[in-house]
């Protein structure tokens, strides 16, 4: 009589599942360590490595849902995005620096709900946290069934204003899809960039 041989998990093939679960979360291991040297304000290396702990404690230890990633990066798109955010930031601080230091007025502030074009938990959150990154906004709530983001902005004083900084938001929006974003929510994001143009599609 012959016993049908043990089939056990071989280490080999286990080891490669988690290597391979690793390259595909390694766009958003990334992403969470950039963040955290942003939020603690270092680029060295300590802040690097803290932020490497920090993102694998993240991901491997709370049991969170699964994030679909789109498969898609986009380098030169991703070095804009870098490159336009820094900027914004230099920019933003020194705008807030000129607003706290008049005297002459208060800086208006303002409520404002900002209409995404995505539905994705991952564009929304990179979206959120870049405005609420850059001085002068900071995401209050967050609409996830409708798509929209609550911001909470100073420096506005009139309705021109406030749709300069919405505006504002959804240029994040789409420089984040077109980085990392799929085909089809690229192809989104440019019809409704497309459709704000003047003379564009209502």
């Amino acid at each position: 009589m012959t016993t049908a041989p043990h089939t056990a998990a071989s280490p080999v093939v286990g080891k490669k599942t988690v290597l391979t679960q690793l390259w595909r979360q390694l766009p958003f291991l990334l992403w969470l360590i950039a963040l955290w040297m942003m939020l603690w304000g270092q680029l060295t290396w300590t802040s690097f490595l803290t932020g490497f702990i920090a993102a694998l404690f993240v991901t491997r230890v709370f049991r969170l849902p699964p994030v679909e990633l789109s498969g898609r990066v986009n380098v030169w798109f991703g070095a804009g995005f870098v490159v336009e955010f820094l900027a914004a930031l230099v920019w933003g601080s020194l705008t807030v620096a000129a607003q706290v230091l008049d005297f002459r007025r208060q800086p208006g502030t303002a409520i404002i709900a900002v209409q995404l074009v995505t539905d994705d938990d991952l564009i929304m959150t990179h979206t959120a946290v870049t405005a609420s990154l850059i001085p002068g906004s900071l995401i209050v709530d967050v609409d996830r069934d409708r798509r929209i983001l609550y911001l909470h902005v100073i420096g506005v004083r009139s309705e021109a204003d406030v749709d300069r900084q919405r505006e504002s938001v959804q240029r994040w929006e789409r420089r984040i899809v077109m980085a990392v974003g799929s085909r089809g929510q690229v192809a989104a994001v440019r019809a409704d960039a497309a459709a704000r143009r003047p003379g564009g599609a209502s």
